[in-house]
């Protein structure tokens, strides 16, 4: 984090509570965890900067999505120390859903959704796909949008093994587009967007529509992929 800042840049402890909306103690608290770089001192006092308040609102916001706080930890050691407001504010985007957020249910409420009883090779499948998280008490955290197609992958009788494998394709796959794309974002569309004048709420509203955009767009090369094989495939069997 740079420390040559002209002190109008700057924000007292009270007024970057005020701005993210946390306590001095949550402040301080996440300081000590390494979660947040220390305030640059000036004489006595200690101010903080864009850097922290990106940085913070990203710690709320995996908080809101269920982290633990060593998960947290973890996922906020990933970023570089000297990673730009807006590459932090890039991380807080991506994490924002588009789709239903996961919920509690219980064994019964599950079967409820899935509109019948539920075996429990069935309810293997839906876990190894990544739609339930099993808790102790036994109850479930779902993820709706991966449920209603794990349910799909149960209704078509998928095992236990390939359900894992369907899974981790999409996660592989899912991980390498985020990446790519994330990439194209960051060299060639955000310092034109910065250079106009434009900040972290523009940049938030982009990319939110950005994700819509890539599932349709995946749908169609999906689409496309598979027309290409059958083509193939014809082609193959006629000159046999």
């Amino acid at each position: 984090m740079a420390t040559a800042e002209s002190t109008t840049d700057l924000l007292s402890l009270d007024e970057l509570v005020e701005r993210v909306g946390v306590s001095v103690r949550n402040v301080r608290f996440y300081t000590s965890r390494g979660l947040l770089p220390s305030p640059i001192r000036i004489g006595r006092s200690g101010y903080y900067t864009d850097d922290h308040v990106v940085r913070l609102e990203l710690v709320q916001e995996l908080q809101a999505h269920g982290f633990t706080l060593s998960a947290i930890e973890r996922f906020m050691a990933k970023i570089p120390a000297t990673a730009s407001p807006e590459t932090i504010a890039l991380h807080r985007t991506l994490l924002a859903p588009i789709s239903e957020p996961a919920e509690l249910v219980t064994r019964s409420e599950l079967e409820t959704r899935a509109g019948r009883p539920l075996s429990d090779s069935d309810v293997d499948v839906i876990e190894k796909f990544g739609a339930v998280t099993p808790n102790p008490d036994g109850t479930y955290l779902v993820s709706g949008t991966l449920l209603t197609i794990a349910l799909q992958l149960v209704q078509m009788g998928w095992p236990v093994h390939a359900a894992q494998l369907t899974a981790e394709v999409f996660r592989a796959h899912g991980r390498q587009i985020a990446e790519e794309l994330t990439s194209i974002f960051q060299t060639h569309v955000w310092p034109e967007m910065k250079a106009s004048g434009a900040g972290h709420d523009e940049q938030r509203e982009i990319l939110q529509q950005l994700k819509p955009m890539t599932i349709a767009a995946l749908v169609g090369a999906y689409e496309e992929a598979v027309d290409e094989m059958r083509r193939e495939a014809i082609a193959r069997r006629s000159r046999s």
